[in-house]
Formats: C-alpha cells, sequence, structure tokens
C-alpha cells in the first residue's frame, strides 16, 4: 500500500486555448503523462468560471485523462464511439505497470495483478477479460457484467483464474483515477479533507524558501492536493471571483517557476515543472 495520496487539481478550461480538438486531445495527453510519471493518484477537474456552463469542457477532459488511463485492451468495451474521442490514437500509451504489454497466457505469472472487465456469468462463477487469448474465471463470485475489476492471477493451467484485488494492496503505481468537482475551488479545497494543499502561482512564495517547511508537513500527510490555474486566469484571480484569497483557503501558495522567462506559464507546463520539483524533494 503507498503511503501518500497524491491528488492534482487543474481548471475545466484548461483546453480552452486550444481551438482545435486535435490540439485539446494533445494537450490531454501531455497532461496524463506527466500525472502517470510523477504517480498522481487523482486527477480532480474543477469549475474555474463560476458565470458559464462548463461542463462541456469538463466533460471533455474527463474523458480524455479516463480514455487514456484505461488499458488498451479494455478501451473498447469501456467507451463507446464518440466525436469526442476521433483523435485518442494520437494520446500517448501511459506504459504504467497496469497497462502490460503481454498478450499471450504463457506470458502470465501467478501473483500478477490485471486489469479486466467481466464479461459473463458462468454458474456461480465469473469471466474476466484480462487481455489474453481467453478470459479468466473468478470462482464464486457475482458481479455485474461489464464492470472493470483489478484481479490477481491465482492459477495459470488450460484456465486461467484470478481473484478480486484491492488496489490498496498493489504497491506499485496503478494509474490515477479521474474526478469532476462541479463546485467551486474554494468549495473543493475546503470540502475534501486534503491533509495538506499546495496552490500553484506566479505570486506565491518561492519554493526554496518554503521547501524545508513543507517538506515537514509532506512527511506526516496522506492525501495531498496540488491545484494549477487555468490558461487566461491564474489561482488569484480565480479565488478572488469567490471572495477569497488563496492563503485563506490554502496551506501554501508557492512559486515553482521563479524568475520565469515568458509572461505565462501554461498550465501543463507548470504541471509538469511543479510535479518534477515536489519529486525531487520529497520523494525519498
Amino acid at each position: 500500500m503507498r503511503e501518500k495520496r497524491i491528488s492534482i487539481a487543474i481548471p475545466a478550461s484548461v483546453v480552452s486555448d486550444t481551438p482545435h480538438l486535435r490540439e485539446k486531445t494533445s494537450k490531454i495527453g501531455l497532461i496524463g503523462r506527466a500525472a502517470a510519471i510523477f504517480r498522481v493518484d487523482e486527477i480532480i477537474i474543477y469549475q474555474d468560471n463560476l458565470k458559464i456552463d462548463q461542463t462541456v469542457e469538463m466533460n471533455l477532459v474527463a474523458l480524455l485523462l479516463s480514455y487514456m488511463e484505461a488499458p488498451q485492451y479494455l478501451r473498447k468495451r469501456l467507451f463507446k464511439i464518440q466525436p469526442e474521442l476521433q483523435f485518442a490514437g494520437i494520446l500517448p500509451p501511459l506504459r504504467t505497470p497496469h497497462h502490460p504489454l503481454d498478450k499471450q497466457m504463457k506470458q502470465l505469472k501467478v501473483g500478477e495483478y490485471r486489469e479486466g472487465i467481466t464479461l459473463s456469468k458462468t454458474g456461480e462463477s465469473m469471466l474476466v477479460d484480462i487481455g489474453v487469448e481467453q478470459p479468466a474465471l473468478i470462482r464464486d463470485r457475482q458481479i455485474p457484467v461489464n464492470k472493470r475489476v483489478t484481479v490477481k492471477i491465482t492459477k495459470i493451467e488450460r484456465q486461467v483464474e484470478a481473484e478480486l484485488a484491492n488496489q490498496e494492496d498493489i504497491t506499485t503505481y496503478w494509474g490515477y483515477s479521474v474526478a469532476e468537482e462541479k463546485s467551486s475551488l474554494g468549495k473543493l479545497v475546503k470540502g475534501k479533507h486534503f491533509d495538506l494543499t499546495i496552490a500553484t502561482s506566479k505570486y506565491g512564495h518561492p519554493f526554496a524558501k518554503v521547501a524545508e517547511e513543507i517538506a515537514d508537513r509532506w512527511r506526516d500527510s496522506r492525501s495531498i492536493l496540488i491545484v494549477f490555474g487555468a490558461p487566461t486566469r491564474g489561482l488569484n484571480e480565480i479565488a478572488r471571483y469567490e471572495g477569497l484569497g488563496l492563503n485563506d483557503i490554502f496551506d501554501y501558495v508557492v512559486n515553482t517557476i521563479p524568475l520565469q522567462g515568458t509572461e505565462t506559464v501554461r498550465t501543463e507546463e507548470a504541471l509538469i515543472a511543479t510535479l518534477a520539483i515536489l519529486n525531487t524533494c520529497f520523494s525519498a
């Protein structure tokens, strides 16, 4: 079981500055890859403009991130053909432990974990697609059909057998979940009960000046939230619209790119830079 749960929050308008669906898809691909590289457990998409309905934008971001996270061999069963996925082929593969390349039974190992989807009931048991030639059998369990499950291989003979597994028992990184947060930034941060919350802003404290202080909190925290601003509005402006200051709702407001050479830093760029710094400083 991993000691910490890392969540990041990105705005619904994260691709609003990109006009074409192909480029939107490419940008989401960068975000998904960064999240996987730095072992993010949850990506939260929050509403950053309360004046408009951001449902369409939020749904698109969530769909593409969820599609990326699903193992390739499950995608046709989990996702219907829809216009929003027409450029999904350009999304980069995650190559995480739950995206195995092995496609043959002979390559399986007893004790390994796989993601699967339930296919049908057979007596008191279930057949589950785990990405090899034939489905695995889960004995004495009744699970709804077309449900995604995590399984552990228990037997490899003429019939592969498996048992349901709890992802919390898996010590390696097992991908991220995606959540849509329809409430405001303030309600997101205050209502989720994280042990440590960090806002990223060019108006924040230079990271080097607060790194040691954050390290103490990071060490004692089990759930950590890192929040990023939108392409056209930083977190300061988003919070100000709610009548809040960032210091009112976050434990720390940090600038992870001091002396930036560009007028603005894109959300996906800030995400990669911030996660790289936090990983370097606090991963040990």
